[in-house]
């Protein structure tokens, strides 16, 4: 899945919808709970903008989310 950030869209669209707040809270939960990463999930609705500038950067380093998965 290296290069697909969410739901296994391109990098461009992922970036795109990294960009946007809510699309980024809720499709980050998304993912973690797709990659059955539960407790990350809960702590990404609860600590939303840390998540949101981590998911951010993490599309935009490593075309993918990689870091708190």
């Amino acid at each position: 899945m290296a290069g697909k950030a969410y739901l296994g869209l391109d990098w461009i669209v992922s970036l795109i919808l990294a960009i946007i707040p809510i699309t980024n809270i809720i499709l980050g939960i998304v993912t973690r709970v797709q990659r059955e990463s539960i407790l990350l999930a809960i702590l990404n609705f609860f600590l939303c903008p840390l998540f949101y500038i981590l998911d951010l950067v993490s599309i935009i380093v490593n075309k993918d989310i990689k870091w708190l998965i």
